[in-house]
């Protein structure tokens, strides 16, 4: 296996329902829809051969449920670290769920097949 070859960084909200598996599913689709990322093809292997080590951070960590952002990648083999970090905003109004905002660090790196 190789180190980390690419780190992609993203912002997630839910805005309304408080939820942050929302906002970190959000986080990782930014990180992964604003780039095309061909390393896989670059270097010949599968890209069932990447291997993304996702980091999360949100206010609430243990109220992300992580398999439902594994459904987010449509390939390679995912693990996940959810920490502490992004930001709780109240409502203005001081009643319902406060704004919810979770960053994403995705550190890609390759398995390479053993000859």
């Amino acid at each position: 296996m190789s180190g980390p070859m690419i780190v992609e960084f993203g912002l997630g909200t839910s805005l309304r329902r408080g939820s942050y598996t929302e906002a970190a599913a959000r986080a990782v689709r930014a990180a992964l829809w604003r780039n095309s990322i061909n390393l896989a093809e670059y270097l010949g292997v599968s890209k069932e051969d990447m291997r993304i080590e996702v980091h999360i951070g949100c206010a609430q960590p243990d109220l992300v449920d992580t398999s439902v952002l594994a459904e987010v990648f449509p390939y390679g083999e995912t693990s996940f670290v959810v920490g502490h970090g992004g930001l709780d905003v109240a409502r203005p109004e001081g009643v319902g769920n406060p704004t919810v905002m979770a960053q994403a660090a995705l550190v890609v790196s390759v398995e390479f097949p053993h000859d």
